[in-house]
């Protein structure tokens, strides 16, 4: 391991040891989703707001140069003045020409990523420049001497009496840790900050080509006062932040306060389009002048985004930070671990654009995939397919690791010498395996096993027993498929493997099993290398079309959605592996959903009756819900089965913690989510939980393995199976 990766780890570890910021957080976690609801409560439809915003964010960024044009001829008609500035530096030299140039000495500012992003304040003060952030946060954060955490609320990782003593620090005084005392003692400091300042600064929500506004959207006020008492006015505002007309505001508007601050409007909503007269002392004397208005378009990479076919997605961003709000992983570590201004998966995203890929890789692999940021974000950015994106532009920069590049290349992609690995572990695991799972691990493996148990693998893959299994097969079947295992329910679940074909035989369908297919190439995929990825999924592809099948049936959404989905997407620009892959595409479902269609059209999907044996609850994949759609078949197929009363568990679409290798490579994360999810399986009093993925079951499974393992994880398949007819 990298000592990049140890720092990493050490500082997610001391992340997770910060009693302050871990209340902060869960609490927040906890409480934002149905807040957030409840300011969307008078929307009939929440889904057509976000396409609106969505297709006029796509419209913009493919007029962008038009749209900047446009934005500063309206601006310089109204009297103010534009500088596009080409990245952090050429900006810095220009502001600080203004300030020569108007003989500034103090300056205020609110709350603004953009000068955040290209440290900004630091270069003014090495300038004998007098720089005063007015939003609380910001200004306790600059005390302090962090960044911030958040893009919408920068302190959130503080509690009210570290931001006393930052208070009491900044002001050289004791200050009580009473919120309504801070607020006005920040009132009466900031008060003088803003009287004698001749210099306001400001970023923007959006800007409007039409007639040259910028919009500011906040709580404290502070940025309407930064606009108004100073003599000078300087806006820095990114391409991104860009639309055509004042109407296009709306669209932001709807859906910004609703989603940063679950407002259905914030307390200020400020519009400046152009310079205002202003009073100030000059010299002995008070004038009244207008206003001088400065307006900096910030590059620093952005067009270049623009006006690429795949990353432009990113202009769809309306900074309002709910993707960190639900991020499973952002919500335990915080905003600083990921090393950068901008954190979560847009941060990541935003520094491989803005920085470069070194800096995108050091913490890209801390997005896990699960898409609940994808779920709710106002412009539907796919933030993890944008990720995916930028791995693979940073494998073919700088190529893989080498234990990776021989792991993936040599071993994943070449089925034999995959499964002979495999099946020589599941001897050789022996000394440590205690009946279905590996409960303990020597030396600096124990980490591994604490509070959780590792799969064992299974002394006869699923691979072996299709022989014996297929005689079952009904003589006039309806139709004939082909069962894609993947790697989990192959070696490490094959009873479950054999349940699905129990319950398809059931159906009247004929199965088979191609011997020669792979893994689906999602771990490879995952970590950037398509070159190996292409070369998984055409020999896949080449296998089932040997099988000359009706369908393609997988019990594992991940390999399901890969199938389905990202073959398709990985041949794009290869016409005669596309028409193969959309071919097979067409062919592949997901296990669940298939057999559930099935039921109903047999008239088997209504509820069970009779006497109830156990309570069940039901853990929803990431892959499952967010990537494929399907969330209420595994649900009829429960409560169709007899025996079982259902219950809902709290968070029960939250991730696992799993997500593939991230589970073992980032255990001090994936713990405290598995912990997490335990705790919402016992609050239910369920003595089962049922699962429709197998990565899944590893983590449920392991973790109850250890903490309660009187309640049973099953898959839906073995579920089923075991209410078939004998």
């Amino acid at each position: 391991m990298s000592a990049q990766n140890k720092n990493l780890h050490k500082e997610i570890k001391e992340k997770l040891n910060n009693n302050v910021m871990q209340t902060a957080l869960s609490r927040f976690a906890d409480q934002y989703p149905e807040a957030r609801l409840k300011a969307y409560a008078n929307v009939d439809n929440i889904e057509d707001l976000r396409d609106a915003l969505r297709d006029m964010k796509r419209k913009t960024v493919d007029n962008i140069e038009q749209i900047a044009n446009e934005f500063e001829t309206s601006i310089k008609e109204r009297g103010g003045q534009l500088y596009r500035a080409k990245d952090g530096d050429d900006l810095k030299q220009h502001l600080l020409q203004i300030c020569l140039e108007n003989n500034v000495h103090r300056i205020v500012k609110s709350k603004s990523m953009a000068t955040e992003e290209i440290h900004l304040n630091k270069y003014l003060e090495q300038h004998d420049l007098h720089v005063r952030e007015t939003d609380l946060g910001e200004w306790m954060l600059s005390v302090a001497g962090q960044k911030p955490s958040h893009m919408v609320m920068p302190a959130i990782h503080l509690d009210r009496n570290q931001c006393a003593e930052f208070f009491s620090e900044a002001l050289d005084e004791t200050i009580p840790s009473d919120i309504p005392f801070m607020i006005q003692t920040a009132r009466r400091v900031l008060r003088e900050e803003f009287l004698h300042a001749d210099m306001g600064i400001t970023g923007a929500n959006f800007g409007i080509a039409e007639n040259g506004a910028i919009g500011l959207v906040t709580n404290e006020g502070n940025a309407r006062i930064v606009t108004t008492l100073p003599r000078i006015h300087v806006v820095i505002i990114g391409y991104e932040k860009l639309i055509p007309q004042i109407k296009d505001a709306a669209k932001i508007l709807r859906l910004l306060p609703r989603n940063g601050t679950c407002q259905r409007m914030t307390s200020y909503m400020t519009m400046v389009d152009g310079p205002t007269p202003v009073i100030y002392k000059k010299g002995d004397q008070w004038v009244e002048e207008d206003r001088k208005l400065y307006i900096i378009l910030l590059d620093n990479g952005r067009l270049k985004a623009a006006h690429d076919p795949k990353l432009k997605e990113v202009y769809q961003c309306v900074r309002c930070a709910s993707c960190l709000n639900v991020c499973p992983i952002w919500t335990l570590v915080g905003g600083h671990v990921y090393g950068n201004i901008y954190s979560g998966g847009i941060g990541a995203i935003l520094t491989g654009l803005l920085n470069s890929l070194d800096d995108f890789s050091k913490f890209s692999d801390l997005c896990i995939g699960c898409r609940k940021c994808e779920s709710i974000c106002p412009g539907k950015i796919p933030i993890p397919d944008l990720i995916d994106e930028l791995r693979s532009r940073a494998v073919q920069e700088k190529g893989l690791n080498l234990p990776e590049k021989a792991v993936f290349q040599n071993v994943l992609s070449n089925r034999k010498v995959f499964h002979t690995l495999l099946r020589i572990a599941s001897v050789a695991q022996k000394p440590v395996q205690s009946g279905k799972f590996i409960r303990h691990l020597p030396l600096f493996f124990a980490g591994m096993t604490k509070d959780r148990s590792l799969p064992a693998l299974a002394a006869e893959p699923f691979r072996d027993r299709t022989s014996r299994l297929f005689k079952k097969n009904p003589e006039k079947p309806t139709m004939r498929a082909a069962f894609f295992s993947g790697c989990n329910l192959d070696f490490v679940f094959p009873d479950t493997s054999e349940s699905v074909v129990k319950v398809l035989q059931d159906l009247g369908i004929e199965v088979v099993f191609p011997e020669g297919q792979n893994c689906c190439g999602k771990p490879v995929l995952g970590m950037g290398d398509r070159d190996t990825g292409c070369k998984i999924a055409k020999k896949n592809i080449e296998v089932f079309e040997a099988a000359n099948v009706d369908i393609i049936i997988s019990a594992c959404p991940t390999c399901a959605e890969t199938l389905h989905k990202t073959y398709v997407e990985l041949f794009q620009n290869d016409s005669e592996w596309l028409a193969r892959a959309q071919a097979m595409a067409a062919k592949v479902h997901e296990f669940t959903s298939f057999v559930a269609d099935e039921y109903k059209k047999a008239g088997r999907l209504s509820p069970a009756k009779g006497k109830t044996t156990h309570m069940i609850t039901y853990h929803d994949s990431c892959h499952m819900k967010r990537g494929l759609g399907i969330f209420t078949q595994p649900r009829a197929l429960i409560k169709s089965t007899a025996g079982y009363e259902f219950t809902e568990m709290k968070n029960c679409d939250k991730c696992c913690g799993m997500a593939g290798a991230f589970g073992i490579k980032y255990s001090e994360i994936s713990l405290p989510l598995l912990d997490e999810k335990i705790s919402n399986i016992k609050d239910t009093g369920a003595d089962t939980v049922a699962v429709a993925c197998p990565a899944c079951m590893m983590q449920l499974r392991g973790g109850l393995d250890q903490q309660a393992p009187n309640i049973q994880v099953k898959h839906i398949a073995d579920i089923l199976a075991e209410n078939l007819p004998v």
